[in-house]
């Protein structure tokens, strides 16, 4: 659904050397790689270790994109080392694989990405993942899926606050402290290109 705003650039991508892949069957124009078919033709058996096991975990595993704080996003390098400890990220915080994890955070940022999809994937627990964040229906979602943690970025927060209250928003296994009732709030910040992060563990 994003291939329309990267269409325009791809002249100048091609001319980088930069290959274009996109999940979906297409069609696309010349020289953009549709995963989605060779998905499919893949096979299920796994190929030998020493073809997928990064030689350094410190070379490259992927690219993702900052938010912008610093200016306009872009993308920044993440190693295979920090990638394979954010699947502790959960496990930081204090949940573990009987938790619904709610996300509605973008996957082409390390929060929804890697902290949430990978953090997930470290402690088996469930994520339900949202295309879009949306405050009026929010609390009814968690209700309904279940949702034991919910993984913010600052303002979500802000637009829960200022909902009209609405009889549903405490019954559920999420709340807030004051309006939405008890719970636990751990709060982390760190940078897609730095080496520290901080956490909040005593609320």
């Amino acid at each position: 659904e994003l291939f329309g705003a990267v269409e325009p650039l791809l002249p100048s991508l091609r001319e980088d050397g930069v290959a274009v892949w996109v999940l979906g069957r297409g069609p696309y124009p010349a020289g953009v790689l549709a995963l989605q078919e060779l998905l499919d033709e893949a096979s299920d058996e796994l190929e030998p270790q020493d073809v997928w096991e990064p030689r350094d975990m410190n070379e490259t595993c992927l690219y993702i994109f900052t938010s912008g704080t610093t200016g306009l996003p872009k993308a920044a390098r993440v190693s295979h080392l920090k990638s394979v400890m954010c699947m502790n990220f959960y496990e930081l915080v204090g949940a573990s694989s009987s938790d619904v994890v709610y996300l509605a955070l973008p996957l082409y940022h390390m929060a929804g990405a890697l902290l949430g999809v990978v953090g997930c994937l470290g402690i088996g627990a469930t994520c339900v993942l949202r295309e879009k964040f949306s405050a009026s229906v929010f609390w009814e979602e968690c209700g309904a899926e279940g949702a034991t943690v919910f993984q913010y970025t600052g303002e979500l927060c802000r637009y829960l606050v200022n909902q009209p209250q609405r009889p549903g928003e405490r019954q559920h296994g999420l709340s807030f402290q004051q309006r939405f009732g008890p719970l636990r709030i751990v709060e982390t910040y760190g940078m897609s290109e730095g080496n520290v992060t901080l956490f909040n563990y005593t609320g």
